[in-house]
């Protein structure tokens, strides 16, 4: 296979075991039959922008040229730090785009990767959102109008708990169960003051409770690296070994691990 790199497609099967793909191009490579073989992964040297298709130098924003980083929406600071939302100043990128990402509702989740964290996604992401940061559990406590208030009520949390991911610890093994809604019963009060102002600013209805059951979350990894050391397409062109396992957007070689994701746009030549 020849194309370009795209984040890994994930979905999970009745036993909760994440079943991965990867795109290469206009391809799809089915991952969890390859875990105890060979892989080989080759980049060219190329990079193409995944937007406008143009050649690139180098990645920005997980697979855009510079023009486009620098343009688009979905590459502006407040898509990571959304309680920055600018849109009411009428300085948003592409306002119609905003629509139909920022003005729909959002989850605020709690989750264990290598440890209870808070985060929050689009209403159609769970569990991808999950998967993508290599929870082992998550559950929804909040499904809010907007993703600005979502991120108002994720800061308000971070300052109780993480709300980052320690991915060399998450990729060391599996984090100890947690009782995550014994969790959002001692976490939510400490916030309930903030809660009640936020809806008053943005409306009574802005805000849902939610009372959902734990998502228990299994990859397909048949020995966690001892040692973290990561592959790099910047700094070589060939990745290769035994495919131990994947978690979150990580592949973990015997040789060490990749992260897919980071290298989005990446034209690599693939072989097994």
């Amino acid at each position: 296979m020849l194309g370009t790199l795209s984040k890994m497609r994930a979905t999970l099967n009745e036993a909760q075991l994440v079943q991965y793909r990867l795109p290469v191009g206009e391809q799809s490579l089915e991952l969890n039959p390859l875990i105890g073989q060979a892989l080989t992964l080759t980049h060219t040297g190329n990079i193409f922008c995944c937007n406008c298709g143009k050649k690139t130098k180098k990645s920005y924003s997980q697979g855009h040229c510079f023009v486009c980083m620098q343009k688009l929406a979905s590459c502006d600071l407040c898509i990571m730090k959304p309680e920055t939302c600018h849109f009411d100043q009428g300085t948003c990128r592409e306002p119609d785009w905003a629509q139909s990402h920022c003005f729909v509702p959002h989850y605020v989740y709690l989750s264990n990767t290598s440890g209870v964290k808070v985060g929050i996604t689009r209403h159609t992401q769970l569990p991808t959102r999950w998967i993508d940061q290599g929870a082992t559990q998550g559950l929804p406590i909040f499904k809010v109008a907007t993703r600005q208030i979502s991120g108002l009520v994720e800061v308000e949390l971070a300052k109780l708990i993480n709300d980052k991911t320690n991915w060399q610890a998450m990729l060391k093994g599996n984090a100890e169960d947690i009782d995550l809604k014994q969790s959002a019963i001692e976490l939510l009060p400490l916030i309930e003051d903030k809660l009640h102002e936020i809806g008053m600013q943005k409306g009574d209805y802005s805000i849902e409770r939610l009372d959902e059951a734990v998502q228990a979350i299994h990859y397909p990894v048949t020995e966690f690296p001892k040692k973290i050391k990561s592959h790099n397409f910047d700094k070589e062109a060939v990745v290769s070994g035994v495919l131990l396992g994947i978690k979150g957007q990580y592949l973990l070689f015997d040789t060490g691990v990749i992260n897919i994701r980071k290298f989005s746009s990446y034209e690599v030549q693939v072989s097994y």
